[in-house]
């Protein structure tokens, strides 16, 4: 964080502050006091697995949901004290959107913009907006008939008809194709060159080290770590992870292997994290000849952000 804030020097200004954030629900602490900050103008990931407390955060950042503790504010205004004005200011896109299946996609955006008492030409905001979310073919056709990528494409522009400061996407591109999720990466940068500030939340490594300028880790109700990906994947101090299936085990040895800081099991599926790939390999292929054990299927992966998780959490995000 204080990196980000030295390359920016004066310009860093923050435009979401939150401290000490909490919400129960019975017995268990969907969010356990959370402290993060962000920065205008940035792509911001809120990283980890369903039920880590990432949309619960979220929905009280936005407003929507009254936290048990803690203090939120976001471009100047008090999240739970002003969240209407709030409203007038962010946009947001949540995980399930409910649309109206038998309006048209034009007709969906002019209701909404409705909704929010836009002003100027309503008819040039749709269009400008279907133009952007590369919906502007589709604009005479009835929502229940797009793809679920081209609804998630319009639940963003939905996101944007009030022109706000502040857009959150919440896993904007869960269950989508590849292709369609690359689509919306592409949007995504589009909406952040426009001076926007983004905040997101994903479940996917790739997404958060491709688009985000800093990501936090959750995991528990509880932020683990917050930096940048590459100062995220550099702090392990790891080159890469070496994945290998194991017919036969090895009882023992492969934590002492030359290089290896961190060993993960699965069945006969084995990943190596280490600071040394060459030397690690050898080992391992040595200690499988001495065990006599068969080794298939070797990879070698460069460090990433599943590292990362793995490194705080001791468990990786599949699990």
């Amino acid at each position: 964080m204080e990196e980000l804030a030295a390359r920016r020097g004066a310009e860093a200004e923050e435009v979401i502050r939150i401290r000490g954030l909490r919400k129960r629900y019975g017995d268990v602490a969907a969010v356990d006091g959370v402290d993060l900050t962000v920065y205008r103008g940035e792509i911001f990931g809120i990283l980890g697995p369903n039920g880590a407390g990432k949309t619960t955060t979220l929905e009280m950042v936005e407003g929507l949901r009254r936290p048990d503790e803690g203090e939120i504010e976001v471009a100047g205004y008090d999240a739970v004290r002003e969240s209407g004005r709030l409203k007038g200011i962010i946009g947001v896109q949540l995980q399930t959107t409910a649309l109206f299946d038998y309006l048209s996609v034009e007709e969906t955006l002019a209701l909404f913009s409705d909704l929010y008492g836009v002003g100027g030409s309503r008819r040039e905001r749709v269009l400008r907006l279907l133009e952007m979310v590369s919906l502007a073919e589709k604009g005479r056709e009835r929502v229940s008939r797009l793809s679920g990528g081209q609804q998630q494409r319009l639940s963003i522009a939905l996101a944007l008809v009030n022109d706000p400061q502040v857009v959150f996407l919440d896993e904007p591109t869960t269950g989508l194709d590849p292709q369609a999720r690359r689509n919306l990466w592409e949007m995504v940068r589009e909406i952040r060159a426009q001076g926007r500030t983004v905040v997101l939340t994903t479940h996917y490594m790739e997404e958060a080290e491709e688009l985000c300028d800093r990501v936090a880790v959750m995991d528990h109700g509880r932020v683990l770590v917050c930096d940048t990906p590459l100062s995220l994947i550099r702090s392990l101090e790891v080159d890469a992870t070496v994945l290998v299936t194991v017919d036969g085990r090895p009882d023992g040895g492969l934590e002492r292997l030359p290089g290896v800081r961190g060993v993960e099991r699965s069945g006969g599926d084995v990943r190596l994290r280490t600071a040394d790939v060459q030397e690690t390999i050898i080992g391992l292929m040595r200690l499988a000849s001495e065990r006599g054990v068969r080794l298939r299927n070797l990879t070698v992966q460069s460090a990433n952000l599943e590292d990362v998780f793995i490194s705080y959490t001791g468990r990786s995000l599949r699990d």
